[in-house]
């Protein structure tokens, strides 16, 4: 996780298994130099950096639970 927090469970404890730990620090990981990507992109094509991050932003408020629809 970004600052060395714990992941946690809906009720606040914390996710202790070790596994889902690494996958949920690689998914970060990967999603973290994605969006750096995109970032870096958009600004060599000539966008705007605050826009794309605002785009980044709101791509991922939208983003819904599974089975919340």
């Amino acid at each position: 996780m970004t600052s060395g927090a714990a992941w946690r469970q809906p009720d606040g404890k914390p996710v202790s298994c070790l596994e889902k730990i690494k996958v949920l620090d690689q998914n970060i990981a990967e999603i973290r130099t994605l969006c750096a990507d995109a970032l870096e992109d958009g600004v060599l094509m000539g966008c705007d950096a605050d826009q794309i991050k605002a785009a980044l932003h709101a791509l991922v408020d939208a983003l819904e639970p599974p089975g919340t629809k």
